[in-house]
Formats: C-alpha cells, sequence, structure tokens
C-alpha cells in the first residue's frame, strides 16, 4: 500500500500509513500531527521512548572492554578507514572501570544536561559490543541490567557479528528488559564497503536484520553520507533500499575526517577525493532524503557531532547536534514537508 496524503481543508488532513503499521491504516488527524502522532514533522526518538517508558530515556555510554573483527586480524587490522572510536566516547567511558562505574558516572555525567530523564539504558557503544564469548557477553550485559538505574541495553555492534544462539539468548532477555540492536552498515553499496576496509557486504546486514526479527528483537542501523566514490545521487537512491528494511531506527552521520584513522593520511594525501558536505547543503539534502524515508522508522539522529580536537578536516566550525536537529526540523514546516511525504 502505497502512503497517500490529502489535505482535506486548512485543518484537517487524511493520513494513509504504509502497510507496516498494524493498526488501523487511515485515521484523520488535526492539522500539524502526522502518522507517528505528534507535531514534530519527523519520528523523533523522543517520542518513540516516551511510548515505551512515559517519559524520557536516556542513553549512558559504556566501553565494555570489546574489540572488533576488523582490528584484531580476523577480518582485518586497523579498523575501518573512517573509525576512531575515542571521538565519540564519553570521557568517563574507561574499559578498566567497571560497567556498574561507568554507569554510576554516566548517569552525573548527563544529568546536568538531560535533567527530565527519568529512565536510563546502558548503551555498549565502543567498537563491536557483540563479539566474544555468550558467556562473558551476558555477563556484562547482566551486570548493566541489575543497576537499579537501568532500563534496558542498546547494543553497538555489526551485521557479521550476531550468530543465532547470541540472537536467543538476547530475545530471552527481551521478555523482561528494553533490548534494541544498534548495528552499523554505513552503505548499501558493496563497493564502498569494500573500499572503506568494513569487512563485510550489505547481503550480511540484511541476513542479520531478518534474523533479528525473527527473534523478535527491535533493531536500528547506522548510515553514514558522504563515503568517497558514492555521488549525492547514489546516497539519496539508497532511500528506497533502506526504507524496505526491517527496522525500527536509524542513525545518519555525515562523514567527518577524523584523526588516528586511514581517512586522514587519505585526506591529507588528496582532499579532492572527499565531498564533505557543507552545512547548508546537508540539511537540504537531508530534507530530501527524509521525505522519501519511510515514515514508520524513528529517526535517532541527522548527523554525527566529534570534538574540534578530533577532526582532521574543516567540519561545521561550533554548530551541535541540537542545532542541526532544529535547523532541519524549521526547514521542514517551512517547506509543508514531512518525513515519507513521498515514500512509496
Amino acid at each position: 500500500m502505497k502512503p497517500l496524503f490529502l489535505y482535506l481543508s486548512a485543518k484537517w488532513r487524511i493520513c494513509r500509513l504504509p502497510d507496516c503499521y498494524t493498526a488501523a491504516n487511515a485515521y484523520f488527524c488535526v492539522m500539524n500531527t502526522y502518522p507517528w502522532g505528534d507535531n514534530r514533522p519527523y519520528n523523533a526518538y523522543a517520542r518513540f521512548f516516551r511510548e515505551k517508558f512515559g517519559t524520557r530515556a536516556q542513553k549512558v555510554a559504556i566501553d565494555a572492554g570489546f574489540t572488533c573483527p576488523n582490528r584484531d586480524g580476523s577480518k582485518g587490522v586497523g579498523g575501518c578507514d573512517f573509525c576512531n572510536n575515542q571521538s565519540f566516547n564519553p570521557s568517563y567511558c574507561e574499559p578498566n572501570k567497571s560497567i556498574t562505574q561507568q554507569i554510576e558516572e554516566g548517569i552525573a555525567f548527563h544529568q546536568w544536561r538531560y535533567k527530565k530523564a527519568q529512565h536510563y539504558l546502558a548503551y555498549f557503544q565502543a567498537q563491536t559490543n557483540t563479539y566474544g564469548e555468550t558467556e562473558v557477553l551476558l555477563q556484562k550485559y547482566h551486570e548493566a541490567l541489575n543497576h537499579p538505574a537501568i532500563n534496558g541495553l542498546v547494543i553497538g555492534t555489526r551485521p557479521d557479528c550476531l550468530p543465532d544462539h547470541l540472537l536467543s539468548a538476547l530475545q530471552k532477555l527481551s521478555e523482561n528488559h528494553f533490548v534494541h540492536l544498534e548495528i552499523g552498515i554505513e552503505s548499501i553499496y558493496d563497493e564502498t564497503l569494500l573500499a572503506v576496509n568494513r569487512g563485510h557486504n550489505f547481503a550480511a546486514a540484511v541476513d542479520a536484520l531478518k534474523r533479528a526479527r525473527k527473534h523478535r528483537l527491535t533493531t536500528g542501523a547506522h548510515f553514514i553520507f558522504g563515503l568517497p566514490g558514492e555521488t549525492r545521487e547514489m546516497m539519496l537512491d539508497s532511500v528506497h533500499v533502506i526504507s524496505a528494511l526491517p527496522l525500527t531506527t536509524v542513525k545518519f552521520h555525515q562523514l567527518q575526517i577524523l584523526k588516528g584513522t586511514r581517512f586522514e593520511s587519505m585526506y591529507a594525501e588528496n582532499p579532492s577525493r572527499f565531498e564533505l558536505f557543507g552545512f547548508e547543503e546537508y540539511v537540504e539534502f537531508i530534507i530530501t532524503f527524509l521525505e522519501r524515508l519511510n515514515p514508520a522508522f524513528v529517526v535517532e539522529r541527522f548527523a554525527g557531532e566529534v570534538p574540534p580536537r578530533f577532526q582532521a578536516a574543516p567540519g561545521w566550525s561550533m554548530i551541535r547536534n541540537e542545532q542541526v536537529v532544529s535547523t532541519i526540523e524549521k526547514r521542514l514546516i517551512e517547506k509543508n514537508t514531512w518525513q515519507g511525504r513521498l515514500f512509496k
């Protein structure tokens, strides 16, 4: 079923949702109320958590000391060409600290900024957090869940590190706790994945998502826009493939050249190989992409943000993630458009 939006008057709009919605497929909604049930022109992560927990929930990042098959020699060494884990690790995240200590320090770290947060999720973020012996993994997950402030898990991983026996164990955990898999896919194009030393193809991502869905686990995916070799048209065309994936959430990042990565030296040798997005250009690109994106997908992030000390190429100055979100949201309203308006 194709989504259909018909303006009946200046006051009312009828919205027909895609087949992925299992509830009533058509209903009336007040002007500026969108198919996902609020007045924001995209399906926001904050709304998703309000539905789950009744209030704001905040992720608390954890570095559990894992590695990655693309670093330890199993599939490669040095990691993906764009990756520097330290660029997004909060200062309290240190693998020599216990998970409990990181949670305590993480909650204190976030409380000054997110005062309304009443629920916290243990976010296993650094490296590949499903790569290891199942017993060791479960021990770390349970330690996080045993903390009285933690209401669930968000587990960052790769599509080639999700064996069925682990998915079964996570399914059992999800019977009593919120469990969400956040899978780095980065691109739908195999030539890109090969060129950036990703170590898996797109078929591996599709397979992992399908198997996770069979185990009744919610999943999110991470994509990067601006990887070398991909034109703006290729990136925009990927929305149709992405929209068909069995996903709950999506995160989008613009490519940033980070210190300590292969891209840093590649950029120094030949900057013209990279077509980095300017801020205004990226805002317009994301709006065009968002109009075609499956409206059932919850959008967690529009862009990445790293401290200036990690940037090895010109970035967006001091523009913070909150400014990116507010600019995109304002521009969507000005254009009278929204996520999924052109979704097929």
